[in-house]
């Protein structure tokens, strides 16, 4: 049994309520929903490698183009684009192989002297951790075989997000775990999933299939790294950024399943790529642009809005497709999807997937959302620095505060968002003033007041002054008024 992902059906995914498998030229067919693999990471991983087939071979050529494709998906449109790539995408057989190395090492190989299939999933224990008996959190021998398909999205998955695998086993375009975000818009109509695709391919020409190997690296010999050599944009097609392959692999395949992986190192070693999916930030003006990497947890406003409009001065940049969507004339009405995987060097830590709203800004809307991240900042840090004086704490204890001002007070934010893209006046930043005092006063008495008596000493003195500190960040001329520009308080007036 062979599997073929461009003319097989392979892809589980909803559809009109009821799971059905597609062929990649199936997620432009009417009511497919969403993508239904087992594994959240599978799922956006799957993503991106639509998004990546869809660049490298029918790509929007200008926004009118997006526009009507958008409006009227064309599934056979699709298949006839997809079609001339179907050679090059085969998994298993004798010749090139979807993913895997060029050279055939795993002739000869038997499965119980191989990796086990499960390598292929980040969360499994690597060959360190399963030698040294280490896997608490991460785990061993969860499949002893995998289905094609499966083994398949796990393989994509396992290139895209690749994480540091010990000495020569190379880190994945992004290094290990980066951060996704996709442009999903509100109203799917008939199409979700497509339109969801559609919304994040980079506008191109397409690659004729004779140059495939321009942006497929598993159709040619693999660009080694015993000496650190790198693999950079110009030597590869754009579309290589959907396609990389910074490990050498081959899959074991018996009877229709992969029942083992043989590995060997120093494979391709990317350098100086912009994934057109993940943002990027520099340490410092004019420095090396890197991927940012999702933290454990949910993202909170203060870091969403970078994700979604790039604040942050000169140091932060959106991911490409979310740029390029709301440079569009007449982009529809979206939400930001975030995931990846939460490194700590090679352990994986958190898969997390959420939603975030996203606006469409002029640039004087912009800078003023900019103010209000930073003036929850500034008053989240005076609410930190009161606390720590009243209850005599140091370092980060307490961080956990800090964390529940920003999710208490993100509906207002979300609020004074929608009101920014209204057009509304300075009324935004007062009455996002309010809403930080009251949600730092409530914070500061609920963790200061219950435990008053116990502590004994001047603690009564240090928790009234330490509060009229924190009602003077919002009432002085400095502070979080300043950040808003707003002056200082009338004498009297809240």
């Amino acid at each position: 049994m062979a599997l073929n992902l461009i003319t097989d059906p392979w892809i589980p995914a909803v559809r009109t309520r009821e799971r059905v498998v597609l062929r990649p030229h199936e997620v432009a067919s009417e009511g497919v929903a969403q993508l239904d693999w087992p594994r959240a990471d599978l799922n956006l991983a799957c993503h991106e490698f639509l998004i990546g087939l869809l660049f490298l071979a029918d790509p929007p050529h200008n926004d009118g183009d997006w526009q009507e494709r958008y409006d009227a998906p064309d599934a056979e449109r699709l298949r006839a684009a997809f079609e001339p790539f179907a050679p090059h995408f085969e998994l298993a057989g004798d010749g090139p192989r979807f993913l895997q190395d060029w050279e055939r090492f795993e002739a000869g190989a038997e499965p119980a002297g191989a990796n086990p299939p499960d390598m292929l999933f980040v969360d499994s224990a690597g060959e360190s951790t399963r030698k040294h008996n280490a896997d608490l959190m991460v785990k061993r021998d969860r499949y002893a075989a995998l289905p094609l398909p499966l083994a398949a999205i796990a393989l994509y998955t396992l290139q895209a997000f690749a994480p540091a695998g010990g000495a020569g086993n190379r880190t994945s375009m992004r290094g290990g775990g980066p951060m996704v975000t996709l442009v999903q818009p509100l109203e799917g109509g008939a199409h979700p999933l497509w339109r969801l695709l559609w919304c994040n391919v980079p506008e191109g020409l397409p690659l004729p299939a004779r140059r495939a190997a321009e942006a497929l690296p598993w159709l040619r010999p693999t660009r080694m790294s015993q000496n650190n050599e790198t693999v950079t944009p110009a030597m590869s097609h754009p579309a290589e950024a959907f396609f990389g392959m910074p490990r050498r692999l081959r899959l074991l395949v018996t009877d229709g399943m992969v029942n083992g992986v043989v590995q060997k190192k120093h494979g391709a070693n990317y350098a100086l790529w912009s994934h057109p999916l993940t943002p990027y930030y520099r340490k410092k003006p004019g420095a090396e642009p890197l991927p940012v990497h999702p933290k454990p947890g949910k993202v909170s406003y203060r870091n969403w809005l970078g994700l979604a409009f790039g604040e942050g001065g000169d140091t932060r940049t959106v991911a490409a497709s979310v740029h390029r969507f709301h440079s569009l004339s007449n982009a529809p009405p979206a939400e930001l999807l975030v995931g990846g995987w939460a490194m700590s060097n090679m352990k994986p830590m958190d898969f997390s997937v959420h939603v975030y709203p996203t606006f469409r800004l002029d640039s004087d809307a912009g800078l003023r959302a900019g103010t209000l991240v930073e003036a929850a900042n500034v008053a989240a840090g005076a609410l930190m620095g009161q606390l720590k004086s009243a209850l005599k704490i140091k370092g980060q204890a307490g961080d956990a505060v800090r964390e529940a001002f920003f999710a208490v007070t993100e509906p207002d934010f979300v609020d004074a968002m929608k009101a920014l893209t209204a057009g509304h006046g300075p009324q935004v930043e007062d009455a996002w003033l309010r809403a930080l005092r009251r949600h730092a006063l409530r914070l500061f008495d609920q963790e200061a007041l219950p435990t008053l008596t116990d502590r004994g000493g001047n603690a009564i003195e240090a928790t009234v002054k330490a509060r009229q500190q924190l009602l003077g960040a919002f009432s002085k001329a400095t502070g979080v008024r300043k950040a808003l520009g707003l002056p200082a308080a009338i004498q009297g007036v809240p």
